[in-house]
């Protein structure tokens, strides 16, 4: 698996998969119980893999628990990122949901016992919540910085200008700067072209993309009887778009020139942005799949058509802009 430097703020070197384990544990209902979880970490640590994601609120904590396992004795060889906002609890209160320092402090003191660490890497909001002043999430984050309880704080799905409002003022402050941020990113899902990934550029932010597969719709399963995650929330198949249609007919193409799989060609093109997977897998045979995949290049026409089909209106200003 190949590395590369994690954004201009820090002088990280990550694999260039990350390992979402959001399918650690089952305590939600769905996802690999701990022996499959055993084997998933080890096969991506033996592939060269060094970068694992995670959250809190991943299986009610579980995620957090197994990894504080698997890492113990070896955790200065791993990057770790966890995220707050939602929390563990399955049915917490209002008072200890969100973004404010109430949830950010006890967040963090659970993630560490769960996690079995003094520190966490890349700490971050699961998502703006859209109460909390971004003021108080970046005194927040420099106390943690500070206390050494994490080493770099990150931001996850927040809009651009709010995020590059944090960027700025961590900046102007001579704070810890922001080095990170998670998006969603996939050929099904590129809004994020229109601003993110250039204010992640102008702040030289390392960005993580989950979802490359569009929770399995670019894998193209759906379109045979197979079920998922997608298919367990309706009755009906989430395949039922135009673009979604286009797309796949391109990856099935493309998959069956290259003799691999539409899964494999759609990892392909999200490695031709600069960032960073994260991937999900459940099984031993999911993991093994994306890193398989790594090793897939597509030609520039093949990259060039996937990026036209899957293009997002830019909007205004930018459409005028490009014109000029």
């Amino acid at each position: 698996m190949k590395t590369k430097l994690f954004g201009t703020q820090t002088g990280m070197t990550a694999s260039e998969l990350i390992l979402g384990t959001a399918m650690f544990g089952n305590r939600s209902g769905y996802g690999a119980d701990k022996d499959v979880a055993t084997e998933i970490f080890n096969a991506y640590k033996e592939a060269g893999g060094n970068f694992i994601d995670t959250s809190d609120a991943y299986q009610f904590g579980e995620s957090e628990e197994i990894i504080g396992e698997l890492i113990s004795g070896n955790r200065q060889n791993f990057i770790i990122c966890s995220k707050y906002s939602r929390t563990h609890y399955q049915n917490p209160s209002i008072a200890i949901k969100g973004n404010h320092r109430k949830t950010m402090i006890e967040s963090v003191e659970n993630s560490l016992r769960r996690l079995k660490t003094d520190y966490i890497d890349f700490y971050m909001p699961h998502y703006d919540d859209l109460k909390t002043p971004f003021e108080e999430v970046i005194r927040g984050m420099e106390d943690l910085v500070k206390s050494g309880k994490i080493i770099y704080p990150g931001l996850a799905n927040f809009p651009a200008w709010k995020a590059a409002a944090i960027a700025a003022w961590t900046n102007a402050l001579h704070l810890t700067p922001l080095a990170a941020i998670q998006i969603e990113y996939n050929l099904l899902k590129r809004t994020a072209d229109r601003e993110l990934w250039f204010m992640a550029k102008n702040f030289g932010l390392g960005v993580m993309m989950y979802s490359p597969l569009a929770g399995g719709l670019l894998t193209g399963k759906y379109r045979g009887d197979e079920k998922g995650r997608l298919s367990l929330k309706t009755n009906t198949s989430p395949e039922e778009n135009t673009l979604t249609n286009v797309v796949n007919d391109y990856l099935t193409f493309v998959a069956e020139e290259m003799d691999s799989t539409s899964a494999a060609v759609a990892m392909a093109w999200n490695a031709t942005k600069d960032g960073f997977t994260i991937i999900g897998p459940r099984t031993l045979n999911q993991l093994n799949d994306y890193i398989q995949a790594t090793t897939l290049t597509l030609s520039q026409t093949q990259i060039d058509h996937l990026n036209k089909i899957s293009a997002v209106d830019l909007g205004y200003p930018y459409e005028l802009l490009l014109k000029n």
